[in-house]
């Protein structure tokens, strides 16, 4: 027989579950469904192109989802080949590029995909005679290595 104590103790705990569920969603500001316009988003020069950062943040199944467009000049590298934690798929949108994947460069155009698995190395640069521009997409989950 459930008395009146256990209800009370259980609407108490579901208080407190619920309370505390909002100020995670809160605190982490979780990104819902959004639509992000591209001639909304700014563009940031950098020394090799340009950069629109849309968002980042933690998801509902994701502890973080981050995602950019770079324009990179032809000719030109976001950086050195590196790798971290986080897988990362990029899209190529125009231009030419090539990319180190397994330790060889290869050469793909406009909506190729390029996935970079987690801590290995990997890099891009534009090759083309125009410029290259990339959607980045970064996502980590709870699986994902720490740094």
């Amino acid at each position: 027989m459930i008395s009146r104590r256990d209800v009370f103790v259980a609407v108490v705990a579901m208080g407190v579950a619920l309370s505390a569920r909002a100020g995670v969603d809160e605190a982490g500001k979780l990104i819902g469904a959004s639509v992000y316009d591209w001639n909304s988003i700014a563009a940031r020069k950098t020394d090799v192109g340009e950069v629109r950062s849309f968002f980042r943040g933690p998801t509902a199944t994701l502890a973080e989802l981050e995602v950019h467009v770079t324009t990179l000049n032809p000719g030109k590298e976001s950086h050195p080949p590196h790798k971290h934690p986080n897988e990362e798929m990029i899209i190529v949108r125009e231009g030419t590029v090539e990319c180190l994947v397994a330790g060889e460069w290869k050469r793909v155009g406009a909506g190729s995909v390029i996935f970079s698995a987690s801590n290995v190395l990997h890099g891009i640069r534009s090759v083309g005679d125009g410029p290259a521009t990339y959607h980045v997409i970064n996502f980590r989950t709870e699986k994902t290595p720490k740094e």
